[in-house]
């Protein structure tokens, strides 16, 4: 029996020995790790990645929308009523100016002036022959001033006759192309019927608005590009009007630009993508979007100087897709941190992959 106890206080001796070395040297370990930590040391040292800032030469534009709109737009309408006796064109033509396009019952009309033409005839005769009595001094001016002033009354009945006969023409007021038509013929029609919509798209207008404090910038003859839905194409266009003064309901400045449009792929009331060169900058900086750090004050990034984080407040510019425009708080030379940003703080110690 002395032997088992004897065997059983060995072991504990044992594996106390063994715990109280395990915990010297795990205590031995985070003191030498401890030691390794201190200020300067090498295990501090947060590896990140950079970029050294360069010159670039950096096109600033504004990306817009805007609305495609006919060069020439109008409701075809008659002047007059009657009852339509011919319709001259065909719907979804391309017509000329002048062209006659809807034809208005004139039988009226037509008998109207051919009774003024009578009338007017009989009193040129009647004019005539007292001018020639006048210088035979068988009638007194009076009496031949008479004569004159009815025939003149006569040929101003007969020019009005025929102004209100131009009238039952219904003419084309321009080049362009014909929509569809909502009357018939044999129907009767008043100035307020709408007969059809002509259009002139070649060239187009572009409608578009910029912000207030872009007004500035923008000059007539302006070069801009632009895209429509359902097309892959990339049109262009040029700035011809600029409106005097700002919406100051919505601060914006209207412009126009008109577009050639020879295969009438760009239709009115179209949307359009608008890309508005605003100037070139021949030496920017441009920085990764990840690098910047939204803060209340505004926006800062971190450089690396003398192999620490600093941090740097930053003002910035237009936003690409993967790049920003710095206006102020860099150099060219810097090197940005691009890696790590949450992680960083001021004057931490950095060591930058600099990127090619």
């Amino acid at each position: 029996m002395k032997t088992k106890y004897i065997v059983y206080t060995i072991l504990v001796l044992l594996f106390a020995a063994l715990v109280a070395y395990r915990l010297n040297k795990n205590k031995g370990q985070k003191a030498g790790s401890s030691a390794g930590r201190g200020p300067g040391s090498p295990a501090s040292v947060l590896t990140v990645n950079g970029i050294v800032t360069k010159a670039e030469i950096f096109s600033n534009s504004l990306a817009i929308a805007g609305t495609i709109e006919a060069n020439e737009q109008v409701d075809i309408r008659s002047e007059v009523s009657g009852l339509v006796t011919g319709i001259l064109f065909r719907e979804g033509s391309t017509v000329s100016k002048g062209k006659v396009l809807i034809r208005i019952n004139d039988l009226e009309l037509q008998a109207q002036l051919s009774q003024a033409l009578t009338k007017q005839k009989l009193a040129q005769e009647t004019e005539y022959r007292a001018g020639m009595l006048l210088e035979k001094e068988a009638i007194s001016k009076e009496e031949y001033d008479v004569a004159l002033a009815e025939l003149r009354s006569l040929q101003s009945q007969t020019q009005l006759i025929r102004a209100q006969l131009s009238k039952t023409l219904i003419r084309a007021p321009f080049n362009g192309k014909i929509g569809l038509r909502s009357i018939s013929a044999g129907e009767y029609i008043t100035p307020s019927s709408n007969i059809a919509r002509l259009v002139s798209t070649d060239p187009v207008n572009i409608l578009f608005s910029i912000p207030e404090k872009y007004a500035g910038t923008i000059k007539l003859n302006t070069q801009i590009s632009f895209t429509v839905a359902g097309s892959n194409n990339n049109y262009t266009g040029t700035i011809y009007a600029i409106e005097p003064g700002i919406d100051m309901s919505t601060r914006t400045l209207q412009l126009k630009a008109r577009a050639s449009n020879p295969k009438g792929e760009l239709l009115p009331g179209s949307f359009a993508k608008i890309d508005l060169p605003l100037s070139n900058i021949n030496e920017a900086i441009l920085i990764p979007t990840e690098s910047i750090v939204p803060v209340l004050q505004g926006k800062k990034v971190y450089i690396s100087s003398n192999g620490k984080a600093k941090e740097v407040m930053i003002e910035t510019g237009t936003r690409t897709d993967k790049s920003v425009l710095i206006l102020s708080g860099l150099s060219i030379g810097d090197t940005v941190l691009t890696s790590g940003i949450m992680s960083l703080k001021n004057d931490m110690p950095v060591k930058v992959k600099v990127a090619n």
